[in-house]
């Protein structure tokens, strides 16, 4: 009999991880095994402790127990430092850049080359060599980054290439890449789809985070799922569909599309005409929008990133002032008001960025929950914080929206995961009760039984007659949820089409400039 090959030594092996956060367990006896040179899939769903678990792999958090072997080699991992030394990489959701300096400058930041021995005494700095193996590094992994432009002139696709630099620059032979895709338009996410497939062939091994279940079918070769802290399986993506990927995530069927009942649609809410908003370089990004709104409705703007629809929303809330124009709200004036004005006049927005323009990071939840009540009787009196109400409204809210961990009130914002505050700041701008609620990529690090979830509280919203804006990068979502669409392309709305009319094929035809 002739004796079978021995199965290959894994790359990463983590053995019966658990992670405790005072008496919570993150991890709870997890188990990880991932091939050399491959892409392996991470998939729970948000607070399952897919993060946590990378996060100690990273050295970043200490187990209660368990070991962790890299290439059959035991190893301690007890901090960041360490991992790299290791070979580990961790490319972060939200990016660690410096905006004002250069790609290369970001890249060799920390690990300067010095030139010849006057460098090294005096720390002059070697940029030229530094440029150059900064430029062969993207060649050779099919990057195609501008060495020399500053981080704060780059799109976010450009500045996640550089993070994944970053990692290849220290020696890193495991790239652990966290909710890669979230900012990404889908034909950046096929880029990132090669760029993955460039590093396999040049012998290293990726690690993704997602809660995309179409890109862990087109991009990894294995996937963990990860339920409540604990191990549910792991699969050959090839054997498994979309649909058994996400009843294994969140242990029930999944509907991936939204029942809901023909819109009815009433008055007009919001009213914009020939809105001028220009960039922070002075360009008009929006240049001479005009949109309504009505009650009853939701209204989807679609669009490939970066043709206005950040500068849009901003200036809808009072966060960016326009050039000229004229925005109304059920017939009030609230063009360059402030937010608290437009919030008054009857408009709630879940916000493009929720770190920045969401949430007050060391807040509680509960803090957060109440961010713009916190005056209203119910609240405080008299200039005193109810405290009691506010923490007993929070743990209401928490339940109802599934927000985790269930004792999460009195924890600050910045412990959740990135999907977790996303929905107190969903629960908060949901009940606000308001006449417009403006939705900037709602659903964005959410997973799949979440955004089933976020989904039919948005259309609950059209049906108890309120005006719906919704703006979002994922073409499913718009086709999904939206009455009307609307394609926005260089700051104008190019055209338009009936919700249940909408064609996937013609309306990224109309995105990319096309005819409508």
């Amino acid at each position: 009999m002739g004796s079978e090959a021995a199965p290959a030594v894994p790359a990463v092996d983590m053995r019966n991880i658990t992670t405790m956060f005072g008496s919570f367990k993150a991890n709870d006896d997890v188990c990880l095994t991932v091939p050399q040179r491959s892409v392996h899939a991470i998939l729970g769903e948000n607070g399952a402790g897919k993060s946590t678990l990378m996060n100690v792999l990273y050295g970043l958090l200490q187990p209660a127990s368990g070991e962790i072997f890299l290439k059959g080699r035991k190893v301690t991992i007890d901090s960041s430092a360490r991992a790299i030394a290791c070979g580990i990489g961790m490319v972060h959701q939200h990016f660690m850049l410096a905006p004002p300096f250069t790609v290369t400058e970001n890249i060799i930041l920390g690990r300067e080359p010095v030139k010849g021995v006057l460098g090294s005494l005096f720390g002059v700095v070697d940029r030229a060599g530094a440029r150059a193996e900064v430029e062969a590094l993207s060649a050779r992994y099919g990057l195609k980054v501008d060495a020399g432009a500053k981080i704060e002139d780059i799109s976010v696709s450009m500045q996640q290439r550089v993070e994944i630099l970053k990692v290849l620059y220290r020696g890193a032979e495991i790239l652990i890449l966290d909710e890669p895709t979230a900012s990404l338009t889908p034909q950046e996410i096929d880029e990132l789809g090669m760029i993955m497939k460039n590093l396999v062939k040049e012998g290293k091994t990726v690690i993704i985070i997602t809660h995309k279940l179409s890109e862990i079918k087109s991009m990894a070769d294995d996937c963990t799922i990860i339920r409540a802290g604990k191990t549910v399986a792991t699969v050959k993506v090839s054997e498994v569909s979309e649909q058994d990927l996400a009843s294994m995530m969140v242990g029930r069927a999944v509907e991936f599309r939204t029942a809901k009942k023909e819109a009815r649609p009433g008055a007009e809410v919001l009213r914009v005409e020939n809105l001028v908003v220009k960039d922070p370089w002075g360009h008009p990004a929006v240049n001479g929008l005009s949109l309504s709104v009505r009650a009853g409705e939701i209204t989807g703007i679609a669009g490939v990133d970066g043709n206005g629809q950040s500068e849009l929303a901003a200036a809808l809330v009072g966060l960016r002032r326009a050039q000229s124009g004229r925005i109304t709200v059920k017939g009030v004036n609230v063009f360059n008001r402030s937010p608290r004005f437009i919030f008054e006049a009857g408009v709630s927005s879940i916000p493009e960025d929720r770190q920045r323009h969401g949430l007050v990071m060391d807040f509680s939840v509960a803090e957060n929950m109440v961010l713009q009540n916190v005056a209203e009787k119910e609240f405080s009196s008299r200039g005193f914080l109810n405290r009691n109400r506010i923490f007993s409204h929070a743990e209401e809210l928490i339940e109802r929206f599934d927000v985790r961990p269930r004792n999460s009130a009195a924890q600050k914002a910045a412990s959740l995961s990135g999907g977790n505050q996303q929905k107190v700041i969903i629960a908060r701008e949901v009940t606000n009760n308001k006449d417009l609620l403006i939705c900037v990529n709602p659903t964005r690090g959410l997973d799949v039984g979440a955004i089933e979830y976020v989904h039919n509280y948005i259309v609950a919203q059209r049906d108890a007659g309120k005006a719906v804006l919704l703006i979002s990068f994922e073409l499913s979502e718009i086709m999904n949820l939206s009455d009307r669409i609307a394609v926005m392309f260089r700051g104008r709305i190019t055209g338009s089409v009936r919700g249940g009319e909408a064609d996937q094929a013609a309306l990224g035809l109309m995105m990319a400039g096309g005819p409508a």
